[in-house]
């Protein structure tokens, strides 16, 4: 196996990442994100693994009904890069 290639697949793998996930959230529910009272949010992604993040990044998606739907976070070196709603 050529060395290069393997040290840019372990390069791509170990630095940036995707995370898919879905929230279903009610206004109500994702209030004291808002305010700032609660400053971290977790969730589980589609494949099962656990993943916390600023709760402030969640906040563009708020509705008057709240935050639903499907998500992908972005990041690197496991530092929030973006979040897409899909």
């Amino acid at each position: 196996m050529n060395v290069s290639f393997l040290f840019l697949a372990l390069f791509l793998l170990d630095i940036f990442m995707q995370y898919f996930f879905s929230i279903n959230m009610p206004y109500i529910d994702f209030l004291p994100y808002y305010q700032g009272k609660i400053q971290t949010f977790v969730v589980t992604t589609n494949s099962g693994v656990k993943v916390q993040f600023p709760a402030m990044h969640m906040r563009p998606y708020l509705t008057s009904v709240g935050i639903y739907g499907h998500f992908c976070m972005n990041t690197e070196n496991n530092k929030f890069l973006s979040l897409v709603k899909i």
